[in-house]
């Protein structure tokens, strides 16, 4: 009698693992677990152990220490250090206590710096990078070119624009009196123009570094991509919003988040070209902190407003990176 050996034998799932797969993960977890295993976790902790070891004395131990000086009424003059709990967090948000009206006034110069800057070292590194990102000749040439600024101290920097920028004597004013400008812009000593001078030293001096990410990140764009917006009849302009732009994403994140935190934390630039001048109004957080912690050795304020300062950027990196994730996943969706 024939048997249908067919209709024995039980129709496999496409999506089901086989048994070899399914096996896969179990088998390399125990492999991890193995004295081999163990072998290979212990180098990789070697590798890691110098950064770890600089990591802990120059980061995270003087972060802890910090935030119990911001809690106590630290001095380096007194013997016994007393604590006081949140008096120096209370004292910045007391209007009429002896740090909070020069704090908030430097925490807003700080904004303006960055809100004025950032988009500059956006827009700018952005638009050199797609140049240079183009089939030119000397292409690596006008890349070194762009990123050399950025070798320099910030103390090269600034001597260098302070000369360049002196009211009476400066190359810049005397270059603007030669072409019928104006020859006598207070560029370091009057606002707003000391802010166009902090402004516009800061993107000369750094824009070389986005420059350079963002042209690693458009390297990383796939060919294909742009082959087939030409296709579809998209111009160079429709390109760049379709293709390089949301190629750009993870890349611009990266970027707008390390120049919000850089554009915040500055502080060479103003001290060596304006002094924090005119009054205090170009005085930056970084710039007050130090001065109360260094000259004025009133550390445990200091310690408290930095860690006002981190918690603020702290958000704004959080809020940062959430929104880009949102829109990553709109435009997935």
């Amino acid at each position: 009698m024939a048997t249908d050996t067919g209709s024995l034998v039980a129709p496999r799932e496409t999506g089901a693992p086989r048994p070899r797969e399914a096996g896969r993960t179990t088998r390399s977890a125990r492999a991890a677990l193995r004295p081999g295993g163990r072998r290979r976790t212990g180098v990789a902790y070697l590798f890691l152990a110098p950064f770890l070891v600089l990591f802990v004395v120059f980061v995270l131990a003087p972060a802890v220490f910090g935030l119990w000086i911001s809690l106590t009424n630290w001095s380096p003059f007194r013997a016994n250090q007393s604590f006081i709990g949140l008096k120096n967090y209370i004292d910045l948000f007391t209007p009429d206590s002896a740090t909070s009206g020069d704090f908030w006034q430097s925490m807003l110069a700080t904004g303006i710096f960055t809100v004025a800057s950032v988009p500059f070292l956006l827009l700018v590194p952005l638009l050199v990078a797609v140049l240079l990102n183009q089939r030119i000749r000397a292409g690596s040439f006008f890349r070194a070119v762009f990123f050399a600024p950025y070798v320099l101290g910030v103390a090269v920097i600034g001597v260098i624009w302070k000369y360049l920028l002196d009211t009476q004597s400066g190359i810049v004013n005397h270059v603007l009196g030669m072409i019928g400008l104006p020859d006598n812009l207070p560029w370091t000593v009057d606002v707003p123009w000391a802010w166009v001078s902090l402004v516009g030293v800061t993107v000369w001096w750094t824009m070389g570094f986005n420059t350079v990410i963002i042209l690693a990140g458009l390297k990383g764009i796939s060919a294909d991509l742009y082959e087939a917006a030409a296709l579809d009849a998209a111009g160079a302009f429709r390109q760049f919003l379709s293709v390089t732009l949301p190629g750009l994403r993870q890349v611009m994140t990266f970027v707008v988040t390390i120049t919000i935190l850089a554009s915040a934390n500055m502080f060479g630039q103003s001290f060596l070209l304006t002094k924090g001048g005119p009054g205090n109004q170009t005085r930056t957080a970084i710039m007050y902190i130090a001065d109360q912690g260094l000259s004025q050795n009133n550390m445990a304020a200091a310690s408290a407003m930095s860690y006002v300062l981190f918690v603020f950027l702290a958000i704004i990196s959080i809020v940062n990176f959430r929104l880009q994730r949102e829109r990553a996943e709109e435009s997935v969706s």
